[in-house]
């Protein structure tokens, strides 16, 4: 005889589990520049660097272009690599006194004589930049730069109104108008202050070193797309895409749209590779 009482199952209880919070649709797209939105270039401005040369010592063009190139490079490695950032005021008392010379006079001469949009081929902007930023507005997507950079603000401006990026970009920051250089968290957070964005997972970052552009990113909240073509890491990188972890790998900038159409549908996966 029972009691009339419903036996007890012997299936455990599974307890529920919560379904994942929603990712927040992306509002904004920031871009690194050189690498990313230009060709990667180990010297920032070699023609200009020949050019200098030139005007200092004609006789010793290939001597003093390698020696103010060797400076640059050695100033990103040390101030620039540093989370510091610095001026061009900084790095041309860094190249006079490494070849005796009043670099920075040169320089100034040189701007005065010179186009500066005929410097350097890796200054011009990347076949795909034009018609995507295009496209990411279209979608109603901000758009930002922020590049670390001892060159004057102007310069910038020239470079970007002569490929037809200057109106397409919302927000411009350059670190030399900064006290910090990315991976500081606060360079990030000065682009995504220009642009309006207060939820950091609403923004994407899209750039090629993954210890300076997609860690320090992902260091404030941002999503992140590496633009990768394979190579070896750049100078003064270690990182690599796992240790970066960014949330996407691109091949070629254009790939870049159909990542963000992919996160608009839903396709949010934690990393996802585009040739």
């Amino acid at each position: 005889m029972t009691n009339g009482a419903r036996p007890v199952s012997s299936v455990p209880l599974v307890p529920l589990v919560p379904p994942p919070a929603p990712v927040p649709a992306v509002e904004a797209v920031v871009f690194d520049w050189g690498g990313t939105l230009t060709p990667f270039h180990d010297a920032d401005l070699l023609d200009l660097w020949r050019l200098v040369a030139h005007d200092l010592a004609p006789g010793r063009v290939r001597e003093l272009t390698r020696a103010l190139a060797g400076s640059e490079q050695q100033w990103w490695a040390t101030a620039g690599g540093s989370g510091r950032s610095g001026t061009v005021t900084e790095l041309l008392a860094v190249a006079s006194t490494a070849v005796g010379l009043d670099v920075a006079s040169a320089v100034h001469r040189v701007v005065g004589r010179h186009d500066l949009c005929a410097w350097t081929p890796h200054t011009v902007c990347d076949p795909d930049a034009l018609l995507l930023l295009h496209l990411v507005r279209t979608r109603g997507l901000r758009i930002g730069l922020l590049t670390n950079t001892h060159w004057p603000r102007a310069w910038h401006s020239r470079w970007l109104a002569r490929d037809g990026l200057l109106d397409l970009i919302d927000a411009r920051v350059y670190t030399n108008d900064l006290p910090f250089a990315k991976p500081h968290p606060d360079a990030f957070r000065a682009v995504l202050a220009s642009l309006g964005v207060r939820d950091p997972r609403t923004a994407v970052f899209v750039g090629d070193r993954p210890a300076s552009d997609i860690a320090g990113a992902r260091a404030v909240g941002m999503r992140t797309v590496l633009l990768s073509d394979g190579a070896a890491p750049r100078p003064g990188e270690r990182g690599s895409r796992g240790a970066a972890g960014a949330d996407a790998v691109i091949g070629r900038l254009g790939r870049l749209l159909g990542v963000l159409d992919g996160w608009a549908a839903g396709l949010h996966r934690p990393f996802s590779r585009a040739g």
